[in-house]
């Protein structure tokens, strides 16, 4: 049988003569039935979801409305009827998703030109700001070294009370108390004017 010639094939891709599995055999239906769903679906979702986010994003998303599609309860009954709409309303769903993550994240990185940390070329502030950074670290030169060490490995390496307490062989407590210990010192040299 020639595989390029479809007009001896029936509506469902078997030749009148060709032999039919057993009603009880699944084989690999479920299976071809997703590949097929992926093959139609794919492009309309690609230009769907390409139109809406950065190019370099669009493969995630496909791959997410698939991986939800195949993982859903509901992937049998959807895959038998339409699934076309299942993915696009996963699509935007996951786009809703992004957009109120990257709002969030925004929001978070956001800083007001109002707020103290943007100086700007005023160099009064500038001068009250180094004054008080040469404050802040002869406070910290006078604090014991192991606190501050402890400070400086919360403040400056960014690591947890539990991860510098299991470094410094001490309890989360006690790196509690040794932070609060630097703090105080801190905000004691940041209120104190020359």
């Amino acid at each position: 049988m020639d595989y390029d010639d479809n007009s001896t094939l029936g509506s469902r891709g078997i030749a009148p003569g060709d032999p039919l599995p057993p009603d009880n055999w699944h084989g690999h239906g479920a299976r071809a039935r997703a590949a097929a769903v992926y093959r139609e679906e794919h492009p309309r979702l690609v230009r769907f979801i390409k139109a809406r986010v950065p190019a370099q994003d669009v493969g995630d998303l496909i791959q997410e409305c698939f991986r939800r599609f195949m993982a859903s309860s509901a992937y049998p009954r959807v895959l038998a009827q339409q699934p076309g709409p299942y993915l696009f309303r996963t699509a935007r769903n996951l786009l809703a998703e992004r957009g109120r993550s990257d709002a969030r994240r925004m929001a978070a990185h956001h800083t007001s030109y109002e707020e103290p940390e943007i100086a700007g070329p005023d160099p009064h502030a500038a001068l009250e700001a180094r004054d008080e950074m040469r404050r802040v670290g002869e406070a910290l030169g006078r604090l014991r070294p192991k606190t501050r060490d402890i400070f400086l490995m919360h403040r400056i390496d960014g690591l947890t009370y539990e991860e510098i307490a299991s470094q410094m062989g001490m309890s989360v407590k006690g790196v509690e108390k040794q932070i609060a210990k630097a703090l105080r010192a801190v905000r004691r040299a940041r209120s104190r004017h020359p």
